[in-house]
């Protein structure tokens, strides 16, 4: 397979995945705003959330002032925001293009109604939007592609691609996710253990569509070590650290014996690392460790991950 193509297809997974985090992200907002918690309200959890991104200062130059109005703008909408869900479709549907003879005829078809769904509401008034409707149009849309894919694409190199691109970006998205909750959203001490920390806890649960799956693998409590354990080390959660570094791993496995001695394995060896890692902590050793850190450690790791995954495929001929 050309690098070109392989490139395409990882990136498509890739900014399928963020377009979808970038919906749920906004879901994580539009529902703490219901219960504001810091002298500053409702500015302090929509930060949080352009923290996460890494998209603070960029809003910042654009928009000046925090307001619900215009953040769903920049994080839906916005063209100059590449985190946004409307840019991450567009990139994600350019490169299906760009490809269309290695993807099948549903996976194209669902690409490209996302795609032109996404048309129609960019067209329409914003006061006639929601935060919900924007958030489950994504989900819902973002999932037929995903289901698309792996019900009709051939098990070779390109679903790899697509797929690894898939599991390293949600791995990435679900520490971010978990970092606004427990750095950010969490201004100070007495709140932890308090019924607003286990409201946020279950924000973040409902954001990422595991709030059920929860119930399923824990009961009834919320606890701060139950849902950090279950999205970070639970290899029965689906969004879970630990569950997208296997797949990564996985596939990345999977191009290894495709391609043998013809490319470096080095992507293949790091991921390994980051898991043998994982593997060997329990959820009160990242606690003693500092959940933030382990998190921040984490997303470098990933962030090396995609680098050599760059490196190894998608500079040449593959």
């Amino acid at each position: 397979m050309l690098s070109r193509t392989a490139s395409n297809l990882y990136w498509m997974g890739r900014n399928l995945e963020r377009a979808e985090t970038a919906a749920r992200l906004l879901d994580v907002g539009q529902r703490i705003t219901l219960l504001p918690n810091t002298e500053l309200g409702y500015q302090n959890e929509w930060n949080s959330l352009l923290q996460a991104s890494g998209t603070s200062d960029l809003f910042r130059q654009k928009y000046g002032e925090i307001t619900q109005e215009k953040i769903e703008e920049f994080i839906f909408f916005d063209h100059d925001n590449p985190s946004s869900v409307a840019s991450c479709l567009e990139r994600a549907r350019e490169a299906g293009r760009i490809v269309r003879t290695a993807l099948t005829s549903q996976v194209w078809d669902a690409l490209n109604v996302a795609y032109q769904e996404l048309r129609k509401i960019e067209r329409q008034p914003r006061a006639k939007l929601d935060t919900a409707g924007l958030t489950d149009f994504t989900t819902g849309h973002t999932s037929t592609v995903r289901g698309a894919i792996n019900a009709t694409q051939l098990r070779n190199d390109g679903w790899h691609f697509m797929n690894l691109g898939y599991s390293i970006e949600r791995a990435d998205a679900t520490a971010r996710l978990l970092d606004v909750k427990y750095f950010v959203l969490l201004p100070r001490i007495e709140f932890v253990g308090s019924g607003l920390d286990s409201y946020q806890w279950q924000v973040i649960l409902r954001a990422l569509s595991a709030h059920r799956a929860y119930h399923w693998a824990y009961g009834g409590d919320i606890t701060a070590a139950q849902v950090a354990d279950f999205l970070i080390l639970n290899g029965e959660s689906p969004r879970a650290l630990i569950t997208s570094l296997y797949e990564a791993v996985w596939h990345l496995e999977g191009l290894a014996r495709r391609y043998g001695d013809s490319v470096p394995t080095e992507a293949r060896d790091k991921a390994r690392e980051v898991l043998a890692a994982l593997e060997s902590r329990n959820i009160e050793m990242i606690f003693d460790e500092g959940l933030h850190e382990f998190l921040s450690w984490f997303i470098r790791e990933m962030a090396a991950i995609s680098n050599l995954v760059h490196q190894d495929y998608l500079m040449g001929g593959v």
